[in-house]
């Protein structure tokens, strides 16, 4: 495993971590007691960054994570999320009564005195522009209910806004190789900022793995099944926004690029860590032996400058007009 620093905070985490939204909810049918051996694996493996949120099964997710810190000696790092249990989800409601309820009740399901990352859950585009809402997690912070805090955001521009506000230490964004708008518009300023990047959606719901086919059956709890044209949240979130058929088609132009003895999906996640602003990507894992293949990504070799070049050049032949416009 490798390490880097996660921007402002200091924190030095794997490259490859775990994104704990697929052991939660909205994936299909979950195994807790595989859920729970895919966090153990990661420990052993060295991973020591695990990202989830307090929607993610109404809290089971976090919940899932507490088993671990009590079943493990080991220290490791939680990120996890506020705002999206607002009904309705508008910028008014990020308040602090509102706030400070909804980190109350991730320390209590996490079991920790003080969340080490919360991060915004991917609030109105008008909230970047409020810095009272910081101020707000300034406070939190002087209170020590809060080690750090950054946002999750939906597009690049909101990514931009969000980092001028001084004390916002990551930013969680859709980046693969489907979505790749980020390094050409938001890297370098957020080096220059000191924030620090979180890959999430690494894979593309999926798509990435190479195991999707145009005839494959989603659970209806599964939001690969529901939210393809964002009928329940950002239709960004699901295949990145990429059309099912087209992303089936990057897909097959990718394959040829994959060197023997490794997956797509780990060519796909040695692609993120090549960029140097990533600290690191989040991928799901819902039993060990995804864990065990999202892990061994990161120690692969660098991609030569001949894949890297042809992997953008499918992003722009086949997807570029789909997703490079909206986020």
């Amino acid at each position: 495993m490798q390490y880097r620093t996660l921007g402002k905070t200091g924190y030095d985490v794997s490259t490859i971590s775990f994104g704990a939204w697929a052991i939660g909810g909205t994936w299909g049918q979950v195994d807790d007691a595989q859920s729970v051996a895919a966090l153990h694996r990661a420990l052993d493996l060295g991973i020591n960054f695990f990202d989830t949120a307090d929607v993610y099964g109404d809290g089971h997710s976090e919940r899932l994570i507490a088993r671990l810190r009590r079943e493990r000696p080991e220290p490791f790092l939680v990120a996890t999320k506020a705002g999206r249990r607002l009904d309705p989800h508008v910028a008014g409601g990020y308040t602090e009564a509102n706030l400070r309820g909804f980190i109350e009740r991730s320390l209590s399901n996490l079991e920790v005195e003080a969340l080490d990352l919360l991060q915004l859950h991917c609030p109105p585009t008008v909230l970047y522009g409020q810095p009272e809402v910081f101020e707000v997690l300034d406070g939190f912070v002087q209170e020590g209910l809060l080690r750090h805090y950054g946002v999750s955001v939906e597009r690049v521009d909101e990514a931009l806004e969000a980092i001028t506000h001084p004390n916002v230490a990551t930013v969680q964004i859709i980046f693969n190789a489907f979505r790749i708008k980020p390094a050409e518009q938001f890297f370098t300023a957020a080096r220059a900022a000191n924030v620090g990047i979180l890959a999430r959606v690494p894979l593309a719901s999926g798509l990435l793995t190479g195991k999707l086919r145009a005839d494959t059956p989603f659970e209806s709890d599964d939001h690969r099944a529901f939210n393809r044209h964002g009928e329940a949240f950002d239709r960004g979130e699901t295949f990145s926004g990429v059309d099912y058929a087209a992303g089936l088609a990057a897909v097959e132009r990718l394959r040829p690029l994959v060197p023997d003895g490794i997956t797509l999906a780990q060519f796909a996640l040695r692609w993120i860590l090549m960029f140097p602003e990533v600290t690191c990507a989040i991928p799901g894992a819902r039993n060990p032996q995804q864990v065990e293949s999202n892990a061994a990504a990161a120690d692969l070799a660098p991609l030569t400058p001949e894949q890297m070049t042809a992997v953008q050049a499918v992003y722009d032949e086949l997807l570029r007009a789909h997703v490079h416009p909206h986020w």
